[in-house]
């Protein structure tokens, strides 16, 4: 997350390798890059407001490292990200279980949302973090975050990276781009806008 946050505000001290300087900026990630985004987004608020992109987008990122949701025990078998394996990457990252609950580590436990840029949440239909990407797109919400979720119907976890091998994978990857592209266009700020 530490890179993640110095990027930020190696960009917002608009540096002459990035000229012309956009007038917007997002960051974005899947998975545990979903996880690093929304935590840099929200380290910012604290330290430095100014500096938060225009948006973040979390494609089937992982929200609460201590696993919670039905859907890490209906989807963690058998549609290619195993619950077995989420716990294993999450203990490689927090070895100690006790902070797994930590909103450091876990935004979907943070105290308070409000503030942060507006949020495109993507999820899967077969992926065990579906429904903690689900809480935290509704935590958002309920914050007055302008938030955009929308579950992937036969997707599983990764399929952005299976884009040039399924038609299907390339079509959700670009309903991604697609509203990136949109919500970067739209300078309106929203409701949970610094």
């Amino acid at each position: 997350m530490d890179d993640a946050v110095d990027a930020l505000r190696w960009i917002a001290s608009e540096p002459a390798e990035l000229a012309p300087h956009p007038p917007r900026l997002a960051i974005a990630g899947d998975s545990a890059g979903g996880t690093t985004a929304t935590l840099a987004c929200l380290r910012l608020r604290d330290e430095a407001p100014a500096l938060l992109p225009d948006v973040q987008v979390l494609v089937y990122a992982n929200t609460d490292l201590s696993g919670s949701g039905a859907s890490m025990e209906e989807e963690g078998h058998g549609f290619g990200l195993e619950r077995a394996d989420i716990e294993w990457f999450n203990a490689q990252w927090v070895p100690d279980r006790d902070l797994l609950t930590d909103p450091g580590v876990s935004p979907l436990r943070a105290p308070d949302v409000t503030g942060l840029p507006r949020a495109i949440v993507v999820t899967c239909e077969h992926d065990p973090l579906r429904d903690q990407g689900e809480a935290y797109a509704g935590r958002l919400r309920e914050a007055g975050v302008t938030t955009l979720l929308r579950r992937e119907a036969g997707m599983v976890h990764n399929f952005m990276l299976w884009d040039v091998i399924s038609p299907a994978c390339a079509a959700a990857a670009d309903r991604v781009a697609a509203d990136l592209a949109a919500a970067l266009a739209d300078d309106r700020p929203g409701p949970g806008a610094v």
